[in-house]
């Protein structure tokens, strides 16, 4: 690393302020970052200073994301040997599904960091790190069939309309990953809608051997088939079809682990959606004036993008809330309302995505009210405390 590090300060003063090639400075800078921990600090204001940094946080999710990612990759192949009867040796299993899942991450990241290079030179910014971890949430919550130019297409939406327009990384309302989702939900429903089975090479000519269903557990519970419902072992360790990172559970739960334990992730937001989806779904089977609301609680934990939507978008620390209270209120609404349109809307089974976006929405006026509130109890304490005085 030493001779990289050599020529890089070798060529640096080009790129510099007054060097022929100063126009390509931001490029350089997001290349040198990437490779090496910067050795610049901030000049002025006041700051707290510490080893986590942007790098550090986009680092540690994208550890937290490969045991999804790992699963994904090996579920993929195993549901395209289940549904046409083809091998089920673990290496043959888990290469088809690493070939099917890396042109989406590929296509993400390509079309997603251009697009960042690209607006950073013409402001004249530094590139950040923050679209790391967006351009590989996006392909893990997309259908493994869903077309290459699809996800370059959502991809470019994210960045621009998520993330861009509001003024790059950190400013952003929405969580861009979810925006990705629902350009694809509301523009190309059939591709999306959590109402068929994705698994890859069914559309090739490849022949579905017989037996094999045709609905996600979303859609056999919005129907009333919890019969035809995979059981929870099933739903919790992942061997259902889905979007890619999003049928193991327990895969999503080690990831939580580390976010968790690194401090990169909020417990009080994944505890507080769980709390509130719990919530939600008990009083659902109490009133059950429609089959899906009859479903148990527990089974809307583990099935659809759940999980996946609490552990890695819910707590985004850029689009929730920031206040510690707040933190409890925003997470318990999401998992309410996740379960609300799960059970209220056949037309559309999930309500994950939907939920956080609506959230990131009002986590700034949650913020505000409980910032609000704080003052006004300091100020009551200190005019008693005034009075008291006298």
């Amino acid at each position: 690393m030493k001779f990289l590090r050599n020529i890089l300060d070798k060529i640096k003063p080009a790129f510099e302020k007054d060097g022929k090639l100063k126009m390509f400075h931001a490029t350089f800078e997001a290349f040198e970052s990437f490779l090496f921990v910067p050795n610049s600090t901030t000049k002025r204001g006041v700051h707290i200073r510490d080893a986590n940094d942007l790098k550090h946080v986009m680092t540690v999710v994208i550890v937290a994301l490969l045991p999804a990612l790992l699963f994904g990759m090996w579920n993929v192949g195993y549901q395209h040997a289940l549904a046409t009867g083809g091998t089920t040796a673990f290496g043959e299993i888990f290469l088809f599904g690493f070939l099917k899942v890396l042109p989406l991450i590929i296509v993400s990241y390509v079309v997603g960091l251009g697009i960042e290079f690209i607006a950073a030179q013409l402001r004249g910014h530094e590139v950040n790190e923050g679209f790391l971890v967006t351009g590989m949430l996006i392909p893990l919550i997309m259908p493994v069939d869903c077309p290459l130019w699809i996800v370059g297409l959502a991809t470019a939406f994210a960045v621009i309309i998520g993330k861009e327009v509001f003024g790059g990384t950190g400013m952003n309302i929405f969580n861009p990953a979810l925006l990705a989702r629902a350009f694809v939900f509301f523009a190309y429903p059939s591709q999306i809608s959590g109402a068929k089975v994705w698994v890859a090479g069914l559309g090739s000519g490849e022949g579905v051997i017989d037996g094999f269903s045709g609905a996600t557990p979303l859609a056999h519970a919005t129907a009333g088939e919890f019969s035809k419902i995979p059981s929870f072992s099933d739903l919790f360790f992942g061997f259902i079809p889905g979007s890619i990172g999003e049928t193991s559970t327990l895969a999503i739960l080690l990831g939580a682990g580390i976010l968790i334990y690194t401090g990169i992730g909020s417990w009080k937001v994944m505890v507080a959606c769980i709390a509130g989806a719990t919530g939600a779904g008990l009083l659902c089977n109490a009133i059950a004036v429609n089959a899906y609301m009859e479903l148990p609680v527990y089974y809307h934990l583990v099935m659809g993008g759940f999980a996946f939507g609490v552990v890695f978008m819910a707590t985004d620390p850029v689009s929730g809330a920031q206040t510690e209270t707040g933190k409890w209120i925003y997470g318990f609404l999401i998992g309410v309302l996740a379960i609300v349109i799960r059970v209220f809307n056949p037309g559309y089974p999930e309500g994950i995505m939907l939920a956080i976006l609506f959230m990131n929405a009002f986590a700034p006026l949650i913020d505000y009210y409980i910032v609000e509130a704080n003052i006004k109890r300091r100020l009551k304490r200190a005019k008693v405390s005034k009075e008291e005085k006298r």
